[in-house]
């Protein structure tokens, strides 16, 4: 029994392999089901071949004894088998496993912790130029605010400038004899029409 189980594990595969059923022809050779029985074998009466009791027994411990030896074989594989793979779960391999889920784990853990320093530095970057954007948006508005006062302060002081200007021709209790006799003397027509350049096309005589 022992020196058949010395390829054990190329036998293991075959042992354990599902039987195939027994294929029969369905005719044998080029005659067909239908044909008679050959002129030769006409009459002839089919007669099963002497048995020998001693040969049948031999035969039947031989037979007795290699169902035995395969069922034996089964087991041994189907026990090695089962071994292996409780030994993957709960032995050594299941230790090496979860010692290299742990060393992935890990792995893992320190990209993720690279991805997200890489995220915080962009994001502190982004916040940054957001803040100096913000800061220089509130100075251009604040420069814009102040030269628009000082424009209205020009414009103002232009204003009073002219009013100081206007004032000067401003009819007063002082002036007013004076300005009565220019106007007398030199009368002015507001009476006429203009194009549309602004020009006087005509203006009617005073009397």
């Amino acid at each position: 029994m022992f020196q058949v189980i010395g390829g054990r594990s190329v036998q293991a595969a075959r042992l354990l392999a599902p039987r195939s059923a027994v294929l029969v022809e369905a005719v044998r050779g080029r005659k067909s089901r239908n044909d008679p029985v050959a002129k030769s074998k006409e009459g002839r009466i089919k007669v099963p071949p002497p048995v020998d009791p001693v040969e049948m027994v031999v035969l039947k411990e031989r037979f007795s004894e290699y169902q035995m030896i395969m069922r034996a074989l089964r087991l041994e594989f189907k026990e090695e088998v089962l071994r292996k793979k409780y030994e993957e779960e709960t032995g050594s391999l299941a230790e090496e496993r979860a010692r290299q889920d742990a060393e992935e784990h890990r792995a893992l853990m320190a990209w993720n912790d690279q991805e997200n320093q890489g995220l915080l530095k962009l994001r502190v970057l982004r916040i940054q130029k957001e803040k100096e954007e913000a800061e220089r948006k509130q100075l251009e508005a604040v420069i814009q605010r102040e030269q628009a006062q000082q424009d209205l302060i020009k414009e103002k002081e232009r204003e009073i400038l002219q009013l100081q200007e206007d004032a000067k021709n401003f009819i007063t209790l002082e002036n007013v004899d004076q300005r009565i006799e220019e106007a007398l003397d030199k009368p002015k027509n507001y009476n006429f029409a203009i194009d549309k350049q602004g020009r006087v096309v005509k203006k009617t005589v005073q009397k």
